[in-house]
């Protein structure tokens, strides 16, 4: 039972932290991510990832996106699909194209270089839905932008990344993979599938709920389909998150909308989401930072100007307000998990040296740190 012992530790430390930081005005996702980093191997070192952290992260990641999914406006995110497309679009190419070269400065290969682009071009709104959840920004136009470009910039890293494996891993030795064609049809049906569950099946099973003879029979099934389509979108090779996202969405729809908001939400923020942001801090390590200070330096640097810059030209160029660019793009800056599995995936298709992969990482975990407080400032200014 020692899993017991760390999650009470994990759940001490970021209520106290927690606290502290909206005490003194920071998003309380800082804090959770400082916990990690502290607690873990980089510090302190009583935690560490292991399987039982993993499984709760990926409940609390999966948790916090059926929320943000319960809590968008369905009209928004229809009337803002064409900047979400184009946000998504630069905030990935604008990030591939001036990665790419500081890999080469910093003795990469131009595989390497090439896949070392395609961790950073990737975004992880995770931490921006809760940070903007916080602020109230969720419903916006900014947000809900932000919300469409992630899915959208979700499934453009998870094709360059298919791509990357099938051809440059066939050069590295590692096993042969689904056909392209294959995975870009499964996922496709799944987008169509999508329109079926938020007409037809969420209806049905928001009805079965009611009729339970059970506490929370409509969270009950909420919580069987965000799982079941987050499963469904894993297993077809999209993010996890994408799947719970749109449960979120056909659940909205439903008259039991509320009930489940109200159901869910002490779940997901009491345990599994703290869980979650910890993690990514648990991933960092100080072991050899020094021999790579410059490389982490500048790819933090590089990686959170291109993305900002990027995603918020898109915004720029559909319409939207300098302040609410800022502020779409800062939304757009966190790698989070999605930069993190990428960059195992690579490593493990020898993809990438072992060589750079800590610096790499350590890159990712400072980009998302940073997003947050980006967040604040552009909201603050939006406010002014």
């Amino acid at each position: 039972m020692e899993f017991l012992g760390a999650l009470v530790i994990i759940l001490i430390a970021t209520s106290l932290i927690g606290h502290l930081a909206a005490r003194i005005g920071i998003p309380a996702v800082i804090g959770q991510l400082l916990v990690g980093i502290v607690l873990g191997p980089a510090l302190l070192n009583w935690v560490h990832p292991n399987e039982f952290i993993h499984i709760f992260s990926e409940i609390g990641v999966i948790i916090l996106m059926f929320i943000a999914g319960l809590e968008s406006d369905l009209t928004l995110l229809k009337k803002y699909l064409r900047p979400s497309v184009i946000v998504a679009l630069l905030g990935v190419l604008v990030p591939m194209a001036l990665i790419y070269p500081v890999g080469l400065w910093f003795g990469l290969t131009q595989f390497e270089s090439l896949f070392l682009s395609v961790i950073f071009a990737a975004t992880s709104v995770s931490i921006s839905v809760a940070v903007m959840k916080e602020l109230n920004l969720l419903d916006s136009k900014s947000g809900s932008t932000v919300l469409g470009a992630a899915v959208v910039d979700d499934v453009l890293a998870v094709v360059l990344l298919s791509i990357m494996v099938s051809v440059m891993g066939t050069t590295t030795g590692s096993t042969t993979q689904i056909p392209l064609a294959l995975t870009f049809l499964e996922q496709l049906i799944y987008f169509v599938a999508i329109y079926f569950v938020v007409r037809f099946i969420a209806p049905i099973l928001a009805k079965l709920g009611t009729k339970l003879l059970i506490p929370v029979g409509p969270t009950l099934m909420a919580m069987i389909l965000c799982f079941g389509m987050a499963y469904i979108a894993d297993l077809i090779g999209l993010s996890a998150v994408i799947g719970a996202f749109f449960a979120g969405i056909a659940i909205a729809q439903t008259h039991v909308a509320h009930e489940v908001d109200q159901s869910i939400e002490p779940i997901g923020y009491a345990i599994f989401i703290p869980v979650f942001f910890v993690s990514i801090g648990l991933n960092m390590s100080l072991a050899g930072i020094e021999h790579d200070l410059l490389l982490i330096v500048v790819l933090t640097v590089v990686a959170t100007l291109t993305k900002l810059l990027g995603a918020g030209s898109g915004a720029k160029f559909s319409g939207f307000a300098l302040d609410e660019s800022y502020l779409v793009g800062a939304g757009m800056v966190s790698r989070g998990e999605m930069a993190l599995i990428i960059a195992q995936i690579g490593y493990q298709a020898k993809l990438i040296s072992g060589d750079y992969y800590s610096a790499i990482i350590t890159a990712v975990i400072l980009t998302t740190l940073l997003a947050p407080f980006l967040l604040k400032h552009a909201a603050r200014r939006i406010n002014a």
